[in-house]
């Protein structure tokens, strides 16, 4: 059974290669990922709402995991299941490649087609080459390196949201195209979305109380806690029942865990005070919904400080992550636009007692949220249509 796996995913890899040199292009025809297939999110479903309402001549079609089709479905947006004969013929045919999250490496970019690299967020903790070892299951440092800048090499634009994060993504990934230094388009939402019309709404189709203040946790992944490759563990390091004791009366917490994060994890004691969205199709519902982020490390909170709301960095683990796993790109702790903390109680006190000017810092929001203005999808889109358009000339 292993060989006949072997054997199918060689022809497959064989066959793709052929459809490239043989399938003849559609210029109208452009495909959308988001994190694997795995979701109908991010900065790719910001491009396509865009692209849906200022350019309905275009087809556009999403790439889903196989075991993820309930998604686009529920959605109702047109997608493809990821892998399918179909999806190799459409992949091939498709003038314009949007995804988030890097490609498998052994898909070979067809002549002709455009390769737009959002990417998923401001980096604080060290990507691509820059990282120093890395403790990832299924790789190494070296491995890691040189796989992750010959999937650079593929890109013709990378999305980067501030300065800042253009000057390391040109270094960390390796990344010799063009770009596109626009702000994120899937913070165009915040801007759009925060109503309290469009947010009580949001709440009452999750089934969340409209009379107690929402925390929305949205924590990182570790490297090194790992179930296998690509599948990471995570277990909450806060004493639930002390939270509960202290907060319920006023709070909900809505979790979010990250996307390689595997664990399902099991609040059913906590039922009216943890609520588990890591399933949630879109982060975006939950940041506009929400009166504070408590995260970690996660890129999250460089979006949430453009809704001007408390955030609070519960740190741990700090000195393991910063100094072993990942490493900073700048000072943390004295930037950071909120407090950090370490333990349960020092938590419960920030939540109660939410330090208003922290997150209203100058200089932070003149680094990392300068750009964002509600419009990055227009900018992006309305640059790279004009390139499709030149080529079809």
């Amino acid at each position: 059974m292993k060989f006949l796996k072997k054997a199918v995913f060689f022809l497959y890899r064989k066959l793709f290669a052929l459809c490239g040199r043989t399938v003849k292009k559609d210029h109208r025809l452009i495909m959308f990922e988001s994190f694997l297939g795995r979701q109908y999110s991010d900065n790719p479903r910001a491009l396509y709402e865009y692209m849906s309402i200022a350019h309905p001549e275009y087809t556009l079609v999403w790439s889903a995991d196989r075991n993820s089709a309930h998604v686009f479905e529920e959605a109702d947006v047109p997608y493809i299941k990821r892998f399918s004969l179909s999806w190799m013929i459409q992949m091939n045919k498709a003038t314009l490649w949007i995804t988030n999250s890097r490609l498998p490496l052994w898909i070979p970019k067809p002549h002709g087609t455009t390769y737009l690299q959002t990417w998923h967020g401001t980096p604080l903790k060290k990507l691509g080459t820059d990282i120093e070892t890395v403790h990832m299951p299924g790789t190494d440092t070296r491995s890691y390196r040189r796989n992750f800048t010959k999937e650079a090499s593929k890109w013709d634009y990378l999305i980067s949201p501030n300065r800042y994060s253009s000057d390391i993504f040109r270094r960390a990934f390796g990344f010799g195209g063009e770009m596109l230094e626009t702000g994120y388009p899937r913070n165009d939402f915040l801007f759009s979305a925060s109503d309290a019309g469009t947010t009580d709404n949001i709440k009452k189709v999750l089934g969340l109380p409209t009379d107690r203040k929402i925390i929305l946790y949205a924590p990182t992944w570790r490297d090194d806690s790992f179930h296998g490759r690509g599948r990471y563990r995570f277990d909450l390091q806060f004493d639930v029942e002390k939270m509960q004791r202290e907060l319920g009366g006023e709070y909900i917490i809505i979790l979010r865990m990250h996307y390689l994060v595997s664990e399902n994890l099991d609040i059913k004691q906590y039922n009216g005070f943890l609520y588990d969205f890591s399933k949630h199709g879109d982060i975006r519902d939950l940041y506009v919904i929400s009166d504070m982020l408590v995260t970690d490390y996660s890129s999250v909170f460089f979006d949430y400080a453009n809704l001007r709301r408390p955030m609070i960095f519960y740190t741990y683990d700090i000195d393991q992550y910063r100094d072993k796993l990942r490493g900073f790109y700048f000072d943390f702790e004295r930037l950071a636009p909120g407090p950090l903390v370490q333990t349960t109680d020092a938590l419960i006190r920030e939540i109660k007692h939410p330090d208003t000017d922290r997150f209203e810092t100058g200089e932070f929001r003149e680094r990392f949220t300068s750009l964002e203005d509600g419009n990055a999808s227009q900018r992006v889109m309305e640059d790279v249509v004009c390139h499709l358009k030149k080529k079809i000339v």
